[in-house]
């Protein structure tokens, strides 16, 4: 599918410019894939695609234990969206390919 692939994205968040990679893997509705960053590698939870929209969720244990909710779309080579961080709102992520 269109989202397939490996991406280098960054989060805006309210810590700085977080850079990662996304790896994402459309089966039919679903979405699977990594996403790595500081707080290492994660499966990702929860992901969902329809056409170029996609959703996922991570778990995360550092600054503190929080789910970190994704949505986006995927523009050819581009992917973008936000990220929902609890209390904390959200955030813009951007990224392209590998």
């Amino acid at each position: 599918m269109a989202v397939d692939g490996k991406y280098n994205i960054t989060i805006n968040s309210p810590m700085g410019a977080q850079k990662g990679t996304l790896e994402l893997k459309a089966n039919g509705g679903a979405l699977a894939g990594t996403q790595s960053g500081q707080q290492g590698s994660m499966e990702i939870a929860n992901g969902k695609v329809d056409g170029n929209a996609v959703s996922w969720s991570i778990s995360i244990t550092s600054p503190m234990p929080m789910v970190l909710e994704h949505s986006g779309t995927v523009d050819g080579n581009k992917i973008s969206g936000s990220v929902k961080a609890g209390a904390f709102g959200s955030f813009p992520f951007s990224g392209e390919r590998a």
